[in-house]
């Protein structure tokens, strides 16, 4: 399969993690953010997305997470709380099937970018996705006057 790339050149393409335990899912939001131009990288749970960014040296390798929340071992409030505490540049987007007004509002507190509720409108993930990898970009180089 032949990578995708709105990156200009020069600059390697911004990767996004999904985390999702459920195959389709991944598959679904993969697709549609390689077409997009994005490298994705996937994991079934968060006790995997946490091994995944603990083998980059300390230094993440990823330009946003989107996380769900429901996922056997790890779950997705127990590896954002990881995410926030040990990668806080990178921006993380919740994916959920269970609006819940409460826990949304608990998240944003502390500190994630976004809440999408499956599923996800393609437009409205792209949207969101750009906005977290642009929020990424700006902190890794920031303006000077």
């Amino acid at each position: 399969m032949e990578k995708q790339s709105t990156a200009a050149a020069g600059k390697r393409q911004a990767r996004v993690l999904v985390v999702d335990d459920v195959a389709a899912v991944r598959k679904s939001i993969s697709l549609t953010l390689t077409s997009a131009g994005y490298e994705v990288v996937t994991a079934e749970d968060g006790e995997q997305a946490i091994r995944l960014l603990q083998e980059s040296d300390g230094s993440p390798t990823v330009d946003a997470i989107l996380c769900d929340l429901r996922m056997p071992k790890i779950n997705g409030a127990e590896a954002i709380a990881c995410f926030r505490r040990e990668y806080s540049s990178v921006p993380v987007v919740v994916l959920t099937a269970y609006p819940d007004v409460e826990l949304a509002v608990f998240l944003m507190r502390q500190g994630v970018l976004d809440f999408l509720v499956k599923p996800v409108l393609h437009d409205e993930l792209l949207t969101v996705v750009k906005r977290a990898v642009a929020q990424n970009a700006m902190r890794k180089d920031p303006v000077t006057s």
